[in-house]
């Protein structure tokens, strides 16, 4: 592995050379973060085992095949663990140095999308690629996040001591809520906030500051919930689903009643009868609800383990390039941590009543390539920010040779 990094095309992308001082005994032996790989292809073999099961009715009603959605997830799997491989080759420095032609692209799929984007139950989200959909939020909200480590890491001085500089990164989130929410996709623009206002607090801003920015976030979101008449239908359905059992609460009121069968062990891998036509998007975005009546609580609570646990790895990366000066690295791997975890407590949090109904994808589980192949990015940058980390504190490394 250590000499197929080293080979002369490697080199042309500017990757930091390895020595063998770089597999010393000691804490920095392991030059790769294995548990965290090792969690995030558990939750992928979870997430396919379980698209196989909850889409198999739907799978034979449209398509005449019970395996049409879980042949598409083992082809998008196979498509993000490639990506998260390649991901792991890049240095660090080129994607700072690419971040503002990642913002770019980032806005530049969020204005495609309002043009050519296909409507999925009343939102356009997607552009048609011909093999699958590009959901551009999810693309956007990995760019953003890029960009936003870079500034924070450049302007670390300005946004801890000036109202300007701090209020600069938040003029970008803005832009990126209005096009997010003329699709519209409320829910990525609550992932993407969350993410962005935790990095600024990571960053250093000033108590002051960020209270007045969490209270006018939180009247934005009051205003943007009330706006529209179909959001208030979910906020009246979330105080009370079972007054609107038949109608807008029917998609929660199904989702508990799955989680009510589930008990403690669950009726058993495909013994699920919500995702029979009962419960909508069963596959997608109330997958969990599917695993929590197939395995039960036992089963559920593992799967918020594993998830949990990439959440909180990514914040110790975060932590540890932090403290070993490497800045830009430490809040990208915060931004990813806050995305990820963001996404999670949103998804399972709308399957058990706990927050107002929001299409959301449940990360590495839900089906759909967009989200998966995002997702596993996410992870090879992590993987790839710990790694340099690793091999400088080592002593391997002693500085990056510039062409």
């Amino acid at each position: 592995m250590v000499e197929w990094l080293q080979g002369d095309w490697i080199k042309r992308l500017r990757f930091p050379q390895l020595e063998p001082s770089c597999l010393v005994a000691g804490k920095d032996r392991q030059v790769l973060d294995y548990p965290l790989i090792a969690c995030v292809l558990t939750l992928l073999l979870i997430g396919l085992v379980m698209v196989g099961s909850a889409s198999t009715g739907i799978s034979s009603a449209h398509y005449g095949s019970a395996f049409h959605f879980f042949l598409r997830q083992c082809v998008f799997m196979a498509g993000a663990i490639g990506v998260m491989g390649m991901v792991q080759v890049f240095p660090i420095e080129l994607w700072q140095r690419w971040s503002v032609l990642l913002l770019a692209l980032g806005f530049s799929l969020l204005v495609l999308v309002l043009f050519v984007g296909r409507e999925i139950n009343g939102s356009v989200r997607w552009i048609p690629l011909g093999f699958f959909n590009l959901q551009a939020s999810e693309v956007a909200k990995i760019c953003i996040v890029i960009y936003m480590a870079s500034y924070l890491s450049r302007r670390q001085d300005e946004v801890r001591d000036g109202w300007w500089g701090f209020l600069k990164p938040l003029i970008i989130l803005l832009f990126a809520m209005v096009l997010l929410l003329a699709e519209p996709d409320f829910g990525a623009v609550v992932v993407l906030m969350g993410a962005v206002l935790g990095m600024v607090f990571l960053a250093g801003a000033k108590l002051r500051q960020y209270f007045v920015l969490i209270l006018a976030s939180l009247a934005g979101i009051a205003l943007i919930a009330i706006s529209q008449p179909y959001r208030m239908r979910r906020l009246t359905t979330y105080m009370d689903p079972w007054a609107y059992q038949f109608e807008s609460g029917y998609q929660l009121t199904q989702s508990l009643i799955a989680f009510g069968r589930g008990g403690w062990f669950g009726e058993g891998l495909g013994n699920s009868i919500q995702k029979q036509f009962y419960l909508p998007e069963a596959h997608t975005d109330f997958i969990f609800a599917v695993i929590a009546e197939e395995f039960g609580l036992l089963g559920s609570v593992l799967v918020i383990m594993l998830l949990a646990f990439v959440s909180w790895r990514a914040m110790r990366i975060g932590y540890l390039a932090e403290k070993a000066g490497q800045v830009f690295s430490g809040y990208m791997a915060y931004g990813i941590g806050l995305l990820l975890g963001i996404q999670v407590f949103i998804n399972i949090g709308v399957s058990t009543g706990l927050l107002p109904t929001k299409g959301l994808a449940l990360p590495f589980l839900s089906y759909g390539g967009s989200s998966l192949l995002i997702s596993c990015l996410a992870v090879g940058l992590l993987v790839r920010i710990d790694y340099e980390r690793r091999i400088f504190a080592s002593g391997a490394v002693k500085e990056v040779k510039h062409d």
